[in-house]
C-alpha cells in the first residue's frame, strides 16, 4: 500500500480536463461549451459534476454561466483571478514568453512595501524568522520553501492583509519557480546576504533600509534568472 495514491476525484478530473481544453484551444476565448448533457458525456461524468466544475471554473474566472445561454470561455488573461495562476503551475508549456520575468516584476513592486511594513509593525517577529538562516542546507527545495515562507511572514507581519491574499494567490506556484531559481549557487549565495543585511536591519527596526534592500534584491533576482534562462537556451 505504500505506493498506493487516492484516484481523483470526478469534479477535479473535469476542472482539469476543462482547463486544459481551454489551454490547447479545444475551447478557445470566445467560444462556447458544448451543451451540458453532452460535454458530461463526453467527460464521462455526472451532470451535477459538471455544473460544480463549471461553477467553480467561473468563479475564477475561465468560464462565464449565463443562466438559459450556452457557457462562454472567458479571456483568462483578462478575466481570470489569482486561482489562474495556481491552475497555471500544471501547464508550464502554456506560459507565454516572458511570464516568469513579468511575475518577479510584480514580486518587485510589492515586496519592498510588505518588507518596510513589516519591519515597522513587528520587527522582532521579522528577526525571529531571520535568525536561523544560515543553517538552511545547501538544497534547492529548502531554499525555495525557506523564502517564500519568508516573504509570506513578511506580508503577514505588514499589517495589511490584502498582501498576504495577494501573496496566497501564489501558493505552490512561488515554490515551484523558486526551485528553478535557486539551483544557481549564486542565488542562493545572494540569497544568504540578503537574508544576513535584512535580519540586521530588522534588528535595528530599520524600515527604510529593509525596504531598500529588498528592492534591490529583488530586481537582481530578474537579473539572475534572465541571465539563467539565456544561458539554459545557448
Amino acid at each position: 500500500m505504500n505506493n498506493w495514491t487516492a484516484p481523483q476525484k470526478p469534479n477535479g478530473y473535469a476542472e482539469q480536463t476543462l482547463v486544459q481544453a481551454i489551454l490547447d484551444g479545444t475551447f478557445p476565448p470566445g467560444s462556447t461549451l458544448p451543451g451540458e448533457r453532452t460535454l458530461a458525456e463526453q467527460l464521462g461524468i455526472t451532470r451535477p459534476t459538471l455544473r460544480e466544475a463549471i461553477q467553480r471554473l467561473s468563479r475564477d474566472g475561465w468560464l462565464t454561466v449565463q443562466q438559459g445561454k450556452s457557457t462562454v470561455v472567458n479571456n483568462y488573461w483578462q478575466d481570470g483571478g489569482l486561482n489562474v495562476l495556481e491552475a497555471l503551475v500544471a501547464y508550464p508549456q502554456y506560459l507565454p514568453r516572458g511570464f516568469i520575468t513579468n511575475l518577479l516584476e510584480v514580486r518587485l513592486n510589492l515586496a519592498p512595501a510588505y518588507t518596510r511594513a513589516a519591519v515597522n509593525h513587528a520587527p522582532t517577529a521579522v528577526a525571529a524568522y531571520l535568525a536561523d538562516y544560515a543553517t538552511l542546507a545547501e538544497d534547492t527545495a529548502v531554499f525555495a520553501a525557506y523564502d517564500w515562507q519568508l516573504h509570506r511572514h513578511l506580508a503577514i507581519q505588514s499589517g495589511n492583509a490584502i498582501y498576504t491574499l495577494i501573496l496566497n494567490g501564489f501558493t505552490g506556484f512561488y515554490e515551484q519557480l523558486a526551485q528553478v531559481y535557486f539551483t544557481s549557487a549564486e542565488a542562493r549565495d545572494r540569497s544568504r546576504v540578503f537574508y544576513a543585511d535584512l535580519l540586521e536591519a530588522a534588528q535595528q527596526a530599520d524600515a527604510d533600509r529593509a525596504e531598500a534592500l529588498t528592492h534591490a534584491t529583488m530586481a537582481e533576482s530578474i537579473q539572475l534568472w534572465q541571465a539563467a534562462r539565456a544561458q539554459s537556451q545557448e
